[in-house]
């Protein structure tokens, strides 16, 4: 079995990279070919859409941190809990620049097969960056 430390390291070296700079093709490291990534959406999504999803992303927030707060590994498994802050200079998900600073938290749960992440489920709140964003109020659903 791959050792954790060896883990962790590729964990936070490729979240630095991908996250923080933008470097998606970082993540041919870290995830396998066929890769999926389940989250609030219905279809799980494939490693070249999780790539496009990144950079779409950056570049709504071009000033976009993620920090990993925790990893907590055991055997094939990961739970990473993170924050992200960014600020909003270009459209994101036909929402108009509005310039506000945003943060965002949520965790991954990850399964590995063999020294690659097989797949990964993630959760964090939507409404929470959409209620940033001032596209509606705090409490309303």
């Amino acid at each position: 079995m791959p050792d954790s430390n060896a883990r962790r390291e590729l964990i936070e070296t490729t979240w630095a990279a991908v996250w923080g700079r933008g470097e998606v093709d970082a993540l041919d490291a870290l995830l396998a070919p066929d890769y999926l990534r389940y989250g609030s959406d219905p279809q799980p999504q494939p490693l070249a859409g999780f790539k496009s999803a990144i950079l779409t992303t950056r570049a709504a927030f071009p000033d976009l941190t993620t920090t990993i707060d925790d990893i907590l590994l055991d055997g094939d498994r990961a739970a990473i809990r993170w924050h992200s802050t960014g600020r909003h200079e270009n459209p994101f998900l036909d929402v108009p620049a509005t310039g506000r600073r945003v943060r965002v938290a949520g965790a991954t749960f990850a399964r590995f097969a063999g020294d690659r992440i097989a797949e990964e489920h993630v959760t964090w709140d939507p409404r929470a960056l959409l209620s940033a964003l001032g596209v509606f109020p705090v409490g309303q659903d």
